[in-house]
């Protein structure tokens, strides 16, 4: 009997804590606020255990992770060209991501992930590439 509440209690303290994860969307444009090609909204702020619904409202953009602006050990993500996916962030930090195709024309964006961010002086270094991200 004990065994049995436990675990009942388990499956509902699970469940309970995944309710309050949320999900924010990120639009993939070819024009929009900002200018040409662009994410809207180019930065998001989250709380972990929160998702990023990458949504290609234009075809031909993707979401991938720019190499060494993300926290140490988070994993990388890299969405398919012009499918909607959906990405996980749990660890705290700041993760700078490109559209592939269109990366040369600056169309980069920004998410913060929780109140402090572990890898703000490694993020600095990539200061120029986000100016546009407001």
């Amino acid at each position: 009997m004990i065994r049995e509440t436990f675990s009942a209690a388990m499956l509902l303290l699970g469940a309970t804590a995944g309710a309050y994860a949320t999900e924010v969307s990120i639009k993939t444009l070819n024009s929009g606020p900002g200018g040409m090609m662009v994410f809207n909204p180019a930065f998001v702020k989250i709380q972990p255990g929160d998702t990023v619904r990458f949504v290609p409202a234009d075809k031909g953009h993707n979401a991938e992770l720019i190499q060494g602006m993300a926290p140490e050990g988070a994993p990388t993500f890299k969405t398919v060209v012009g499918k909607e996916e959906t990405v996980t962030f749990d660890k705290p930090g700041l993760y700078g991501f490109k559209c592939s195709p269109h990366y040369i024309m600056g169309m980069v964006g920004l998410i913060e992930v929780g109140d402090k961010p572990e890898n703000l002086a490694a993020a600095k270094r990539f200061e120029p590439l986000f100016e546009k991200v407001q």
